[in-house]
């Protein structure tokens, strides 16, 4: 029997579109959930502007809508935005956009004068737009949910990602969770206990925007197996730069590298090629490029959890029970 567009509950109805952003995952997700994609048109004119069009009836269904912010960035921003409006106007019951990656969101605070909070525009944007609830995963800091006046289901890859190292079956008393900033303990610490391994810190500066100077190694990783946790990675400078320092510097016997998001923007996946890194973990929150050198990078998929999560949002049964609590990073 071919699956349908849609999943029922009494008089409820599901469906499940993408954007063109990360295709694969939302098709992967609409698998977990025993249904097709549902027909959605969209194309760019030659001018650039985005047109949407549902070609099925959507009215009364609660609608999630998959869309990553990859590049182009604000180009697939845009398109969700217009995605929204256009389930609005067709009389969705509800709408949620389901974000695996969430633009924008290191932009979160005012660092420096005239700055702008660009999360906060992000979110206004996606509320005026039309959405009732936002679906993310790890974002980078946590108060980003506070810049949104709907809820906000926040979900993690980091069991996703720590059951893949069990399975690498290094002793726990051979391994060492390495968090490559101070930022970034809580979410190190949370990974080095699933692991039971100990924690090391890297302490770091930055000149400037997408360049950092390691300057310390703050713990024990000689002739152990160093794991470099982070939530995503972009221009993969500082992963690089810790490794080497680990390695050289300190003795390290191998590192991984592991991180929720695959950004990996600008010479990225050149450094991690001609690193000393042996492997870096990631999810398929945002889709690599497939022109590029990937044979260290191994993609593990997040399509489960986010299945879940709607099928949880859908039937209002609680999605925090998915974790147990066992998960919250902030």
């Amino acid at each position: 029997m071919t699956p349908s567009s849609i999943l029922t509950q009494s008089s409820k109805r599901l469906m499940l579109f993408s954007g063109r952003s990360n295709l694969d995952l939302g098709l992967k997700i609409a698998e977990h959930l025993g249904i097709v994609l549902g027909d959605l048109e969209l194309k760019t004119f030659s001018n650039q502007e985005i047109y949407v069009r549902y070609k099925e009836n959507i009215r009364g269904s609660d609608i999630f809508l998959v869309q990553s912010t990859s590049p182009p960035v604000n180009d697939n921003l845009v398109e969700l935005l217009i995605m929204i409006q256009a389930a609005r106007l067709a009389s969705a019951r509800r709408i949620t956009a389901v974000m695996p990656w969430l633009g924008y969101c290191r932009q979160d605070k005012k660092s420096a004068g005239r700055e702008p909070i660009s999360a906060k525009l992000v979110a206004d944007l996606l509320q005026t737009a039309g959405a009732d609830r936002v679906l993310t995963m790890d974002l980078h800091q946590g108060q980003v949910q506070g810049f949104f006046n709907i809820p906000v289901d926040h979900m993690t890859a980091l069991s996703i990602l720590t059951n893949y190292f069990r399975m690498l079956q290094v002793p726990a008393e051979e391994m060492v969770v390495v968090s490559p900033d101070v930022g970034g303990v809580k979410r190190a610490k949370k990974f080095a206990d699933k692991l039971g391994t100990d924690l090391a810190i890297l302490t770091k500066t930055r000149p400037q925007h997408n360049v950092a100077e390691i300057t310390q190694v703050i713990g024990n990783v000689k002739d152990k197996v160093v794991v470099m946790v982070d939530d995503m990675i972009d221009t993969a400078g500082t992963i690089v730069q810790g490794a080497a320092a680990m390695i050289d510097g300190e003795g390290a016997r191998e590192v991984y590298a592991t991180a929720t998001h695959p950004v990996l923007s600008g010479p990225a996946y050149e450094r991690l090629e001609d690193s000393p890194i042996k492997e870096v973990v990631v999810t398929d929150t945002l889709p690599l490029n497939t022109e590029k050198n990937t044979s260290k990078i191994r993609v593990l998929s997040v399509a489960t959890t986010l299945s879940d999560t709607i099928q949880s949002v859908f039937r209002d049964e609680s999605v925090s029970r998915l974790f147990d609590g066992d998960d919250q990073l902030f």
